[in-house]
């Protein structure tokens, strides 16, 4: 998720008791499917955690790096994962997503989604072609245009790919708070079914106004940057788990910050990053045990803004 090491901090009394209370609570959890959510326009289910692939899967032809990368997407679908995120932007990693599914097998749960990226609508269709070769799946679950680059070309494109039956959904996507008011009117005027945008603990402009209106919409939501690259936890990862941890089955960082992105009502997904499988094992976990309600997310924020 980050070149910087993450490592799970358990430090002082409480923070160790608290992580021992949770403990057999969440490994209990665990044995269970992961929480889902529907995706409002077509009712499909889709666990809350996913797998992004931003720099963490561009690793090119090394083989340690791609059986590696496999490793991880193994274990993210032995604990109940659906959604992969990709894009031609992303150097290799779509060709290491494709290596890892000649290698496992495409499982039943997968949700492969992926985007369009070229500022010349004409390209779109060949682009989708090369990436849906490079993934060798045999129809995308979702498609998107990745930072409204050529996006009113390219929605004309997906959206006829979709009326054919060729893909599942359609869909935007920003990033990094960016573009918002072009976000927001076209989740207005079109019919897309996803978007995508940065939400996490400390990148909450999207509370205001994006959120809401995807729910009022019956838009999707896929939450990219949950971790900003692995900055926050970054961040967090020497001082002592909140006393709310407990509250939500959150046995370290990861978990709580995940946490706290998809027990938003509006939230269909989030898609961290991971190149280790413990890391992937420790985000997963956030699909499990008890969802903090309202009153326990501002406690949340609270104890992440005071730190």
């Amino acid at each position: 998720m980050t070149t910087m090491d993450r490592r799970r901090f358990i430090g002082g009394a409480a923070a160790g008791a608290a992580a021992l209370a949770i403990a057999p609570h969440v490994a209990h959890a665990q044995a269970q499917p992961p929480l889902a959510r529907r995706i409002p326009s077509s009712g499909v289910a889709l666990p809350v955690i996913g797998l992004g692939t931003w720099i963490t899967f561009n690793v090119g032809n090394d083989p340690a790096a791609l059986a590696q990368r496999t490793d991880v997407m193994r274990a993210f679908f032995e604990m109940g994962g659906g959604m992969i995120d990709s894009s031609p932007m992303y150097g290799s990693a779509q060709a290491t997503v494709g290596h890892g599914l000649r290698e496992i097998g495409i499982p039943e749960t997968l949700f492969a989604a992926d985007k369009v990226w070229t500022s010349d609508a004409d390209d779109g269709p060949s682009q989708i072609a090369e990436t849906q070769a490079l993934w060798g799946v045999p129809r995308f679950g979702l498609l998107q245009v990745h930072n409204l680059l050529g996006w009113e070309g390219h929605l004309e494109t997906l959206e006829a790919m979709k009326a054919e039956g060729r893909i599942g959904h359609v869909g935007i996507t920003t990033s990094h708070g960016r573009r918002h008011d072009e976000v927001e009117a076209i989740m207005r005027q079109r019919p897309i079914d996803f978007v995508q945008l940065t939400y996490n603990m400390a990148d909450r402009e999207a509370e205001a106004r994006l959120l809401p209106l995807a729910a009022e919409r019956g838009i999707a939501v896929i939450a990219n940057r949950p971790f900003r690259q692995g900055a926050l936890v970054d961040a967090v990862q020497s001082a002592p788990l909140p006393a709310v941890a407990a509250e939500i089955g959150a046995a370290n960082w990861p978990q709580f910050l995940l946490k706290f992105i998809v027990s938003h009502p509006a939230v269909t997904v989030a898609i961290p990053a991971t190149r280790r499988v413990e890391h992937l094992r420790e985000n997963m976990g956030a699909a499990h045990g008890p969802m903090p309600d309202p009153a326990l997310r501002a406690e949340m924020a609270r104890a992440f803004e005071s730190l």
